[in-house]
This record gives structure tokens, C-alpha cells and sequence, in this order.
């Protein structure tokens, strides 16, 4: 029986971490009491894993901030303008690469692929004196081995670090980031060393960029990076783990040739092509750590089906060098809902956040054994059930019209000059108008105010007094700075996101279902459970008001259908292509609002 997750959540339960980060930026605590919150979180984490049975228990997938700064940081691979002296990275250096000081400005941030996860992107150039500047993956396997578990350290793996950062300013374009190979490989090498001094026996690698399409030196640079720490990983058993897509054909064939290479880790949620080749041909010999429990979205995993595939596995690579994983880092999830105390129950039953992904992990390697927990089974099987006929899933008065669109619903009925010439008549707006995108600041107060009208604090009269006084003080600025066409700046809205989900059927929200998107910066997904509709209009009111106090063209803002999909925990009965159909006729009706 073995289980293995390939990395988990770091803000924690209730966001312990976040607020910790933000009392020692503010001054409010010390380094210490930073240090300590860190390895409480780090240890509860360890313990949950261990008391739910996981085998593989990563660690140095706990950050301050994120994994690749932390990379950055071991790499000694700080930029000039930090003024750095050698010696261990400590916060006042790492902090000020992910958030800049008052001289110099941050790193670059960017997506961490197709998730709503940010990376602060390495800036390398030829003269970067790489040098083994931070023992933090080495430090907390030692910190879980004195708590008597024995974890597998992660590290990003050399080939994803360099192909994920971006040449430093001035730079020549023709340089190339992975010509930085030979010069990275023997801090990695020195990171192994001191691991396998400490202890280690297991050493994951995690290498995302191996689902991208990379062209023939890229793969070569991969090949020749893996056969140079070859010799330094004698002892060890080493995994590779990709995630978040297929990995293509020429690839696979290169991973699984490696030699020194104990196991290959895979995503068999969004891989199903992966599924296949692996079905077609596997080395002899080596672990399967098969990815088949979602690490980037929020539904129950359905057990049976998820044991038929690895039922299926085993009988390809053999059952003892099946691994049942998840299928990237738990991160991108939230953390744990038995803190949903107020979540609808039937929709309740529908969820696991990484907590209990876990423990559906080892339920299938139990499993996968033939240590089956019926009842835990059979109670997953009923939760499925219950999903795929309940009626709040599927709403006839949105499946009809959905299935009624022609393709001219897509197009606007006249040309654009007709409708340029229509809106000039009536708006007759400057040759170049100006406008801003929407939204103004929030302050302290507005929240307030806000949470006090949730909350049944303040009545609603005076709630609408004061998000109106708001929008007065927001149009007679634009007025003032002469804005041709004006917003109201939307002070009556939470999250671009949360603001209509929490108007639209279909759509469920959590108390404390936070993910982390980046530093300390974290975010609350809704939850798209049925199929969507609008019970009553969501902006005529504000936008209406905000209309009446100019005589200014007032815009009215809706977030986009891709945005609120891209940014919610979405259905995984249907493909991605399907939900945007459904989406289609309450975005139509939302758009008639305003024309």
C-alpha cells in the first residue's frame, strides 16, 4: 500500500499564515513569532498526513511566499539591485525579491501556468554567480525527522526553473536560459549531498514545464541535466513529478528512459493522453506515482471509478509499483471543509478540500491493496448519486435556451459602424474619450460597512445611503477631472467574482474555503454546482442610480463569463467548453441590461 500528495496548502485552516506574514511586514511581530506560526502550520500538516496514512509525505512545499522564489533563494541567485552580501538569504532579502522596499522595486510576478497561483519570476542573466544560499529544503527534513516523520523533500526541478524564468534587464535576446545549466546543477548537487547526509531516502523533482510542447534542445537540456546529478542521486530514490496537462509522446519517452530515476509522477486528471502511454509502454521496474485524485478543483473523488483506473495500472506496471497520488500540489484547493459550517449539506457532501483529499488518497491505496473501506466507499458512491440526479445540478429553464443558441446568438445583429454611428448620435462622445476601467479604491470604511449589512447590523436604508454617497463622491471626481465617460466606481461589490456569483443560482460560496494566489494574498473561489441562471437583475439598481446623479454617459460593469469561470472552483461532470454554453444565456440577458 503507498500514497503519496504532491504538495499541500501553507496559509492554513483559517489563514494563520497570512495573517502572520502581514503582522511581521507591518512591524506588529517579530521574525520569531513568524518562525513559530510557520512551523506549527508545517508540523499539523505533517501529523494530519501522517494520522491519515499518506507514505510520501513532502516537505519543502511549505513557503513564506512562493516555491520558485524559495529556489531562488537555495540558488543564491539574487539580483543586483537587492545588495546582497553572500551568506544565508534571510526575510529582509527574500521579502524584499517578493514585495520590493522603499529603493528597489519587486520581481517580476507572473501565472504559475493555467492556475490563479503567482511565482515571482527568476531574473537571470550570464553573469549570475549561482552559490547554495538557503538550506530551507534540508532544514525542515531535519524538522520533521526530530517529529519522527520521514518526509520526501520537493525541490523545483532544475530544467522548470530555468525555463519559468526570464533574462534580467539589458540582457541580449539571444541569450539563452538554459545555458545557465551547467552552472545550477552543482548547487543542486550540494542540496542532494547535505539531504542524503541528513538522511534522506526519497528526493522528488518537480518538473511542470515537461507538459509544455519543448523542442528538441530544450528535452536535450533535460536529458543532460538528470544524467550529470546522476552519480550525486546514487542512494536515492528519485521521482519526477509533472502536473496540470498531458505530457506529449516525445517527452514521455525521454522522462521514462532516464536511468537513476526511481519514479515518475503524472497527472492522470487532466492526462488522459499520459493514461494511455503509460497503458502502451512503462519501464520495467519503476513507481507509477499516478495522479488520479484532483488537486485543482473541489468535487469528491469518485472512488470507483478512480479504482478501476488503478486496478487497471497495476495490471500494466504491477500493483507494487502503483503510487496513488494526487494529481498536482493540493495548493490550488482550499484547506479543509470541516471548517463549512454554514455550506449547504447536500452540497457539503459533494466537496473535499485538500484535507480530505488526503484521506481519499489512502482510502484508494487501501484499496488498491485489498483493504477496501466498504462503508467509506459506499458513502462516496451515495455522494455521487446524489449529485448527478439531484435537481439543483440540472435547471431545465437554463438547459432549454442553452440548447436552443444558434450561432448568429453570438453576433450582434447590425455592423460595428452602425452601432459606432448609433452610439456617437446619442452619447457624442470626443474624437479620443476617456474613461477608467471601473473600479475605485475600498477603503477601511466601505468594508465596514459592508460587513456590518451582511451581518444585520444596519438596515439597508442606511446601507444604500452610504455606498450612494460613495458613488456621489466618485462621480463629482470624475466630473471635476473632466472623464468623459464615468463609473461608479462599484463600491457595493466584494470580489469581482463573489459579487455575482452571490446573485446567480448555481453557485455556492464557503466561509473559509481561502486559496492562496500569491504571498499572503488569498482568495475565496465560488463554487459553480448546476447550471446557472440570474433570479433578478444584479447592477440596473446601482448603475441606474449612479446614471441619475450625471449627465455624463455612465458605464455599467459586468465581470466576463471566461473571468468568473477561470476564477471559480467549476463543474467536472461536463468539459470546460460545455460550461461556457451553459453560461451563454444568463450572460446574453445580463448584456440586454445595457443596451
Amino acid at each position: 500500500m503507498a500514497s503519496h500528495v504532491v504538495g499541500y496548502p501553507r496559509m492554513g485552516p483559517k489563514r494563520e499564515l497570512k495573517f502572520a506574514l502581514e503582522s511581521f511586514w507591518d512591524g506588529k511581530s517579530s521574525a520569531d513569532e513568524l518562525q513559530n506560526v510557520a512551523a506549527d502550520l508545517r508540523a499539523s500538516i505533517w501529523n494530519q498526513m501522517a494520522d491519515a496514512g499518506i507514505k510520501f509525505i513532502p516537505s519543502n512545499t511549505f513557503s513564506y511566499y512562493d516555491q520558485v522564489l524559495d529556489t531562488t533563494a537555495m540558488l543564491g541567485a539574487v539580483p543586483p539591485r537587492y545588495s546582497w552580501n553572500g551568506g544565508e538569504i534571510g526575510f529582509d532579502v527574500y521579502f524584499s525579491m517578493a514585495r520590493g522596499n522603499a529603493s528597489v522595486p519587486a520581481m517580476e510576478m507572473t501565472k504559475w501556468f493555467d492556475t490563479n497561483y503567482h511565482y515571482i519570476v527568476p531574473e537571470l542573466g550570464p553573469d549570475v554567480n549561482f552559490s547554495y544560499a538557503s538550506h530551507k529544503a534540508v532544514q525542515e527534513y531535519k524538522e520533521a525527522k526530530a517529529l519522527g516523520m520521514e518526509t520526501v523533500p520537493v525541490l523545483v526541478g532544475p530544467v522548470s526553473y530555468l525555463l519559468l524564468s526570464k533574462p534580467a534587464k539589458g540582457v541580449e535576446k539571444s541569450f539563452s536560459l538554459l545555458s545557465l545549466i551547467d552552472k545550477i546543477i552543482p548547487v543542486y548537487k550540494e542540496v542532494v549531498a547535505e539531504l542524503k547526509a541528513a538522511g534522506a531516502t526519497w528526493i522528488q523533482f518537480d518538473e511542470p514545464t515537461l507538459v509544455l510542447d519543448l523542442d528538441s534542445h530544450k528535452l536535450q537540456a533535460f536529458s543532460d541535466a538528470y544524467s550529470e546529478l546522476q552519480s550525486s542521486l546514487s542512494g536515492l530514490n528519485v521521482l519526477i513529478e509533472t502536473y496540470f496537462a498531458d505530457v506529449p509522446a516525445e517527452t514521455y519517452k525521454i522522462l521514462t528512459s532516464l536511468k537513476g530515476v526511481t519514479g515518475f509522477g503524472f497527472d492522470l486528471i487532466r492526462g488522459t493522453k499520459t493514461l494511455d502511454l503509460i497503458k502502451t509502454e512503462f519501464p520495467l521496474g519503476k513507481y507509477l506515482f499516478a495522479g488520479v485524485v484532483d488537486g485543482r478543483n473541489i468535487w469528491a473523488n469518485d472512488l470507483a471509478s478512480s479504482l478501476t483506473t488503478l486496478q487497471d495500472l497495476a495490471g500494466t506496471v504491477g500493483k507494487d509499483k502503483v503510487v496513488v497520488s494526487t494529481s498536482c500540489s493540493l495548493l490550488h484547493t482550499a484547506v479543509d471543509l470541516e471548517n463549512e459550517t454554514k455550506l449547504d449539506q447536500e452540497i457539503k457532501s459533494w466537496l473535499a478540500f485538500a484535507a480530505q483529499k488526503v484521506v481519499e488518497v489512502n482510502a484508494l491505496a487501501k484499496a488498491l491493496s485489498g483493504q477496501k473501506d466498504e462503508a467509506y466507499f459506499s458513502s462516496n458512491a451515495a455522494a455521487q448519486a446524489s449529485r448527478k440526479s439531484s435537481p439543483r445540478v440540472t435547471n431545465e429553464a437554463v438547459q432549454k435556451p442553452a440548447a436552443a443558441l444558434k450561432g448568429s446568438d453570438h453576433r450582434r445583429a447590425t455592423n460595428v459602424s452602425a452601432r459606432l454611428d448609433a452610439q456617437q448620435k446619442k452619447l457624442n462622445l470626443p474624437n479620443l474619450p476617456t474613461t477608467t476601467i471601473g473600479s475605485f479604491p475600498q477603503t477601511m470604511d466601505l468594508r465596514r460597512v459592508r460587513r456590518e449589512f451582511k451581518a444585520k447590523k444596519i438596515s439597508e436604508d442606511d446601507y444604500v445611503k452610504t455606498i450612494k454617497e460613495e458613488i456621489n463622491n466618485v462621480v463629482k471626481l470624475q466630473e471635476e477631472l473632466d472623464i468623459d465617460v464615468l463609473v461608479h466606481g462599484e463600491p457595493e461589490r466584494n470580489d469581482m467574482v463573489e459579487y455575482f456569483g452571490e446573485q446567480l443560482s448555481g453557485f455556492a460560496f464557503t466561509v473559509n474555503g481561502w486559496v492562496q494566489s500569491y504571498g499572503s494574498r488569498c482568495v475565496k473561489p465560488p463554487i459553480i454546482y448546476g447550471d446557472v441562471s440570474r433570479p433578478k437583475a444584479m447592477t440596473v439598481f446601482w448603475s441606474s442610480m449612479a446614471q441619475s446623479m450625471t449627465k455624463r454617459p455612465m458605464k455599467g460593469m459586468l465581470t466576463g463569463p471566461v473571468t468568473i469561470l477561470n476564477w471559480s472552483f467549476v463543474r467536472n461532470d461536463q468539459p470546460r467548453q460545455g460550461i461556457n454554453q451553459i453560461q451563454c444565456p444568463v450572460n446574453l440577458r445580463i448584456f440586454k441590461l445595457f443596451n
